[in-house]
């Protein structure tokens, strides 16, 4: 009992310690938002290289509306989301699982492998070596096969009388990896070869070349460079450790110590196991405890974001049509546009064909109905740019509309005749003609408005005094 007591005295001072060392820089909605966390945010977004850098004072209010549209996304509970979850968990996790391997773990990985490697090689070693190979099928004829051990011998015999091995293996060797090396193999061991070659390679010793023999490949001519031992374990280590880095040992290794922890105490789950030592990390190292809330914080934000503003603004085609025609004067062009198609066909009568499918559609259908009417199978009847051009945008239509003879356009095979149909506007006549324009100012209308609600719904309040220390404490 006197030790429960006593710990709990000890949490509850290092909780007042903690209070003191980072108090709350303002509540929000009644919750509490310390003061390196408002650092923490404010720094990584105003940092060196930043274009659009932020005082202290300037960056509260962008602060505080990130913080509005979390609590209502929390209100409206997108954190109990399975998608939520699971794409939450998978980032903070892997976060977290790396801390479950240590140093001796690595170097205990990678002395078992050097151990296996250097009882693999045996007594026998590596070498390094070159080759000159010829060719010959095991199925070929006995005439083959001869006209085979001429050539090699008569290789063999310019070796002997002095031929450079490496000029030689680039001319005539058929193994084309090792041929434009001069011959020269990569390192090698025991069971790296067929037996044919690795027997007669280790017969060898440095310098010495061999007589012509043949293995299932066919005929080999072998130059040895280098035998040598395998290098002591201290020279290997960094390219073993990056080697088993690239095999995904450290997840191996989480793996079977949380697997050991659950066979200890059958009550346990990945998830708790887990979850615990986020916890333990996050108390422990306040950066991670800030990097791990604002992706959380951002997941949710995205996802509010998205249904209250982004997604539902470009379906609204309503809204997007009521906010142009309010402020149409916004959209003006200094220069006539042309909204239509620019074409081209193989036969002249596709050119009336083509301005008859789409008479009388909506301009964002016309695509889907030339697609479905002309080009529906493997056989690809017109070739089609659909837009709102500007001049400049397309030679055809330059030249068509815009009455820029020498413009240039660009030519299809097989498509020899061109054509335009639309019309050319000198202001936009709806919504749909600067949609792009239009879908980013509607959606910043409705953030805007958005925001406004958020904050008569939920209570803010800044503390000054703290306000004052950012940064400076």
């Amino acid at each position: 009992m006197k030790v429960r007591l006593l710990l709990a005295a000890m949490l509850l001072c290092a909780g007042a310690a903690q209070a003191q060392d980072d108090p709350t820089i303002m509540t929000i909605n009644g919750q509490p938002v310390s003061r390196s966390e408002f650092e923490y945010s404010y720094n990584k977004n105003n940092a060196e290289g930043v274009i659009d850098k932020k005082t202290v004072d300037e960056y509260v209010d962008l602060f505080i509306n990130y913080k509005l549209k979390v609590q209502a996304a929390l209100d409206a509970q997108l954190d109990t989301l399975s998608s939520f979850k699971k794409e939450f968990r998978s980032y903070r996790d892997q976060q977290i699982r790396p801390s479950f391997v240590t140093d001796a773990d690595m170097e205990r990985e990678a002395l078992d492998y050097y151990d296996r490697m250097v009882e693999q090689i045996g007594p026998r070693g590596l070498f390094t070596a070159s080759h000159i190979l010829l060719r010959v099928d095991q199925k070929a004829d006995q005439a083959a096969q001869d006209a085979a051990k001429v050539r090699i011998d008569s290789v063999y015999t310019a070796l002997q009388n002095g031929a450079d091995f490496a000029e030689l293996a680039k001319k005539v060797s058929q193994d084309p990896g090792s041929a434009r090396n001069g011959g020269k193999l990569p390192k090698l061991g025991p069971n790296q070869t067929v037996k044919e070659f690795e027997d007669m390679a280790y017969s060898l010793q440095d310098g010495q070349m061999s007589k012509p023999f043949q293995s299932p490949f066919g005929w080999h001519i072998i130059k040895m460079e280098e035998r040598s031992q395998v290098p002591p374990y201290d020279s290997l280590k960094v390219n073993i450790t990056r080697f088993l880095e690239s095999r995904g040992v450290r997840e191996r290794i989480v793996n079977k110590k949380i697997e050991d922890l659950i066979a200890n105490d059958s009550t346990l789950t990945q998830a708790q196991i887990l979850d615990q030592r986020a916890e333990e990390m996050q108390a422990a190292d306040s950066d991670l405890k800030n990097l791990v809330r604002e992706y959380h914080d951002g997941l949710l934000l995205f996802e509010i974001s998205n249904r209250t503003v982004w997604d539902k603004a470009a379906k609204d085609e309503a809204g997007l049509a009521a906010y142009f025609k309010k402020h149409k004067k916004d959209y003006k062009w200094e220069t006539p546009r042309y909204k239509g198609i620019a074409y081209h066909v193989k036969e002249q009568g596709d050119v009336k064909a083509v301005r008859d499918c789409v008479k009388g559609l909506k301009f964002d259908d016309w695509a889907d109905k030339l697609r479905k009417t002309f080009n529906n199978d493997s056989i690809i009847r017109i070739r089609v740019e659909k837009g709102v051009f500007k001049e400049g945008d397309n030679g055809l239509i330059d030249r068509e509309v815009f009455g820029k003879k020498d413009a240039k356009v660009k030519e299809y095979k097989d498509y020899p005749i061109d054509a335009v149909f639309g019309q050319k506007l000198k202001a936009p006549k709806d919504y749909t003609d600067v949609k792009g324009l239009v879908t980013a100012d509607y959606q910043d209308a409705l953030e805007k408005e958005w925001v406004a609600d958020l904050r008569k719904k939920y209570p803010v309040v800044v503390n000054k005094d703290v306000l004052s220390t950012v940064n400076n404490h």
